[in-house]
């Protein structure tokens, strides 16, 4: 066998090396292409920041502030310092009970140290996270605390409202069916049953002259701009409206039109509601199932308690159901007026 001399044996190498590099050099660049299609333009994003000012800029919430120390319900005296730590009536009288229903659907227990509403009470956590949303913390059609009263629907974020002003007891012949009734001193849906009155829905319907409306059709749930939010919380004017709650006048005339009122007697519904009222009030009196008394200078009446006819006793729920609504038929004038009227002549 041959071998390669050693001065061959480097030759052979450099040629190799010289061919591997040559194989891998690039030549030179060619012309560029031309240009590709332009991609979709994207949609700008909303601004984090500005969406979350629309509400929380330190003037508009100062103001929102300033309009709630007017409103009643800023006040803890009314109903915090009554009921506001017992468990039973916290869900609506102190913000700690407000909040633990909105949480868990029911008051956990007594409230040690119960506060009157604030913001927190009725705006939660956001869930859409823009210029819509105030995060109320219950905008569902309203299952009533009244049994046998059905589901009531007041549109969205009145529904809020209604959760707290609505009756807490049915009528009596839904409570207890019968001949008679076992009249108490607190047969009446309470204090502040707007919502019902509102829906047409929860007062003792007598059978009279005057047909009942259909339940949700009353104007003030129907016409845009009616409702509990569209008339209590218009766009603050005149020391009205806004947070203050106070039903807004010039909210009245926007939606009415013609000759401008100047109060809420709107078409004369408060002076025929209060003509009404006393009536049966004079008719109560006289049957005594109602009694008279006087505190602080101020004219108050009560059930008195006694086995009465049925009759008798749905009379005085629906007195002091119309009584306590404190509109004078204005939420809702066809089911007042029927109420009213047909309670009227049964006792006649």
């Amino acid at each position: 066998m041959k071998h390669k001399s050693f001065l061959q044996l480097m030759l052979l190498g450099l040629i190799c090396t010289f061919l591997a590099s040559s194989c891998v050099k690039e030549g030179p660049m060619g012309p560029a292409g031309a240009d590709g299609k332009d991609g979709v333009d994207g949609t700008n994003g909303a601004d984090g920041q500005v969406t979350c000012l629309s509400c929380h800029e330190g003037t508009k919430m100062e103001a929102k502030q300033a309009e709630f120390a007017m409103s009643v319900h800023s006040s803890g005296a009314i109903a915090v310092d009554y009921a506001g730590g017992r468990a039973a009536c916290a869900r609506c009288h102190s913000h700690e009970g407000f909040t633990q229903f909105a949480v868990f659907n029911s008051v956990l227990g007594d409230i040690t140290n119960p506060s009157a509403w604030e913001c927190n009470t009725c705006h939660g956590i956001h869930k859409k996270f823009d210029g819509t949303d105030y995060a109320l913390r219950m905008t569902d059609p309203v299952v009533p605390i009244a049994p046998a009263n059905g589901v009531m629907d007041l549109k969205g974020n009145s529904n809020l409202c209604a959760t707290c002003h609505q009756s807490r007891s049915a009528e009596p012949n839904k409570d207890k069916p019968g001949e008679t009734y076992a009249l108490g001193i607190r047969t009446y849906p309470h204090y502040s049953a707007q919502g019902n009155i509102l829906y047409g829905n929860g007062l003792a319907e007598i059978p009279g002259s005057v047909a009942y409306p259909e339940k949700g059709s009353a104007n003030h749930l129907t016409m845009a701009g009616g409702s509990c939010v569209g008339c209590h919380m218009a766009t603050f004017s005149a020391k009205q409206g806004g947070h203050s709650f106070i039903p807004s006048l010039k909210a009245c005339n926007d939606c009415h039109g013609g000759t401008p009122i100047t109060n809420y007697n709107y078409g004369g519904v408060q002076t025929a509601t209060k003509e009404k009222l006393d009536q049966l009030n004079a008719k109560l009196l006289a049957l005594g199932l109602i009694v008279e008394t006087i505190e602080e200078g101020e004219v108050h009446y009560s059930p008195k308690p006694g086995t009465v006819p049925m009759v008798h006793a749905q009379a005085v729920y629906n007195y002091f159901g119309v009584k306590y609504d404190r509109s004078y038929g204005v939420h809702n004038p066809k089911y007042v007026n029927a109420i009213l009227q047909n309670t009227l002549e049964a006792l006649n």
